[in-house]
C-alpha cells in the first residue's frame, strides 16, 4: 500500500513537471515566434520606407523635368529654331543618305512605308532605301512583291531577308548597314508616315555639326482619338515627346533615341560599337554608348512623324512588358560603365534615374506586399510610412499632370495640335494614365526582374494596322 501510494505520488509530481515544462516550453515558443514575428515586421517596415523613398526619387524626376522645361524652352526653342535654318550645300553636294525600314510581320503595312520613303524630298541619286525583313509568315512574300513593285518604277530600294533573326531589330539593322556606304541613315519603324521635307530639315545640323551623332524628330500620332486607350497613350507620349524629350536636350542630359524617325551619322554608330542585340532596347544602348564617348544629340520637337498607337489595353501592356525590360537590361549593361566613366556626377544621377525609372513596377508590387505584412503584424511607423506616401503619390500626380498640361499646351501653342484639350478633360486623362501606368507597372514587374538577372527573351512585335487616321 505505501509503495503504490509513493508511486501515485511521484507520478503526480512527474506530471506536474511536465505541465511545467510544456508550459515553459509554451512560453518560450511564445516569446520567440513574437520577437520572430517582431524581426519581420520591422524589417518589412524598413524596406516599405526605402521602397517609398525609391518611388519618390523617380517621382522627382517628373517634377524636375517640368522646372527645367520652364527655366531651358525659351533658348531651347530659339537654338532649333537656328538649327533648322542652317543652310543646306548644294543640290548637287547633298551627302548620300540611306533609309532603313526593319520589319517583322507587318503584312500590306510595307507599302506605306516604302510610298512615304520614296516620297522623300531628296536626289533619287543619293538616296537609298532598305527595307529590312525579318518575316516569318506572308508578310515574306509581300515585302518581295512590293519591293519588285518599286524597283520597277525606277526607286532604289533594296529588299534585305535574313534566314535568322538573331539581334532582332538591331540585327537587322546591322545587315544593312553591311550592304551599305552612305554617311547619314534613317531609321524608320514600319508604322511611321514622314513628310517629304524630313530629311532636308533633320539633315541642316547634323551637316553643321560634326559632332552631332544623332538627330531624333519628334514622334507624333495617327489614331489618337481612335478609344479612350489611344487618347490616354497620346497624353502619356505628348509629355515624353513634347517636354521630356526637348527638355533632356536642352539641359545637356543623356537623350535616348526613339528608334524611329531619327537620323543617324554612320562614324558616330561605329565609334560607339555599332547596333548590339544584348538587350531589347537597342535604340536606347546605343544613345547612351555614343554620347559616353564624347558625342552628342539632337532632338527636334518642331518636326514631327505620325505613327500608329496600339489600340488596345493587351497591346500597349505587351509593348510597356519589352520596353521596360530593354531598360533593365540596358541599365544592367551600361550602368557600371556610366559610373566609371568621365561624366559629370549630375549627368551620372540623372542617368540612374533615368534608367531606374523601369523599377517603379517592382517597387508597386513590392511596396503592396510590404504595406500587407506591416499591418498584419502590427508593426508599421504610421508617422514615417504616410507622409512618404503621401509625397510619392502627390509628386507623381502634380508632375504628370504638370507635363500633360504643359504638352498641350506647347503644341497648342505650336499649330501643332488643332484638338485642344481642356484643363478638365486633362486632369480626367491624367488619372486614366495613372491607372495605366500602375497596370503596367504591375503587369512588367516580372519581365523586369528578368531583364535585371540578364535572362533573354524573344522580340515580341506590337500590332499594328494599315490606316492612316483613327
Amino acid at each position: 500500500m505505501a509503495c503504490a501510494r509513493d508511486r501515485s505520488s511521484l507520478n503526480r509530481i512527474q506530471s506536474r513537471r511536465c505541465a511545467h515544462d510544456r508550459n515553459v516550453g509554451y512560453l518560450v515558443g511564445s516569446i520567440m515566434t513574437a520577437a520572430f514575428l517582431g524581426i519581420v515586421g520591422r524589417t518589412a517596415d524598413i524596406t516599405l520606407v526605402v521602397c517609398l523613398l525609391m518611388q519618390s526619387a523617380l517621382a522627382f524626376r517628373l517634377s524636375q523635368t517640368v522646372a527645367l522645361h520652364l527655366c531651358y524652352r525659351r533658348s531651347g526653342l530659339e537654338r532649333e529654331r537656328l538649327a533648322l535654318t542652317q543652310p543646306l550645300p548644294a543640290e548637287d553636294e547633298l551627302p548620300a543618305v540611306l533609309i532603313q525600314i526593319p520589319t517583322f510581320n507587318e503584312g500590306h503595312l510595307v507599302r506605306r512605308a516604302l510610298d512615304a520613303a520614296v516620297s522623300l524630298d531628296w536626289p533619287p541619286d543619293r538616296l537609298q532605301i532598305q527595307l529590312l525583313d525579318d518575316s516569318t509568315d506572308g508578310s515574306a512574300e509581300i515585302a518581295r512583291a512590293t519591293v519588285a513593285e518599286f524597283r520597277r518604277q525606277g526607286h532604289d530600294v533594296i529588299l534585305i531577308q535574313r534566314s535568322h533573326r538573331a539581334g532582332f531589330k538591331a540585327g537587322a539593322l546591322t545587315a544593312g548597314l553591311a550592304c551599305s556606304s552612305q554617311p547619314f541613315i534613317a531609321v524608320f519603324d514600319a508604322d511611321y508616315v514622314p513628310s517629304a521635307d524630313f530629311l532636308r530639315l533633320c539633315l541642316r545640323p547634323l551637316l553643321g555639326d560634326p559632332r552631332l551623332a544623332f538627330v531624333q524628330a519628334r514622334c507624333d500620332f495617327l489614331n489618337a482619338r481612335e478609344n479612350r486607350v489611344t487618347h490616354a497613350q497620346q497624353v502619356i507620349l505628348e509629355s515624353h515627346f513634347a517636354v521630356e524629350q526637348p527638355t533632356r536636350c536642352w539641359a545637356g542630359q543623356i537623350l535616348p533615341f526613339n528608334g524611329t524617325c531619327g537620323i543617324w551619322r554612320r562614324a558616330a554608330i561605329e565609334a560607339a560599337g555599332g547596333w548590339h542585340g544584348d538587350t531589347l532596347t537597342e535604340d536606347l544602348d546605343l544613345s547612351y554608348r555614343a554620347q559616353m564617348n564624347g558625342w552628342r544629340a539632337l532632338y527636334l520637337v518642331s518636326v514631327a512623324v505620325p505613327g500608329e498607337l496600339p489600340n488596345s489595353l493587351a497591346s500597349w501592356g505587351q509593348q510597356q512588358c519589352r520596353w521596360n525590360k530593354g531598360f533593365a537590361e540596358t541599365a544592367r549593361k551600361l550602368l557600371p560603365s556610366i559610373w566609371r566613366s568621365a561624366l559629370p556626377w549630375g549627368r551620372k544621377f540623372d542617368a540612374v534615374l533615368h534608367l531606374g525609372g523601369c523599377a517603379f513596377g517592382l517597387l508597386v508590387v513590392a511596396t503592396g506586399i510590404l504595406c500587407g505584412i506591416d499591418v498584419l503584424l502590427g508593426t508599421p511607423i504610421y508617422s514615417l510610412v504616410l507622409p512618404l506616401a503621401a509625397l510619392g503619390l502627390l509628386q507623381g500626380l502634380m508632375g504628370a499632370l504638370a507635363m500633360a498640361l504643359l504638352s498641350s499646351n506647347f503644341l497648342r501653342r505650336s499649330g501643332v495640335n488643332a484638338q485642344s484639350r481642356g484643363f478638365v478633360t486633362t486632369c480626367r486623362l491624367t488619372l486614366y494614365t495613372l491607372l495605366m501606368h500602375h497596370y503596367a507597372a504591375a503587369l512588367s514587374a516580372g519581365s523586369v526582374i528578368n531583364g535585371m538577372r540578364g535572362r533573354r527573351s524573344g522580340f515580341v512585335r506590337t500590332p499594328k494596322r494599315d490606316r492612316l487616321a483613327g
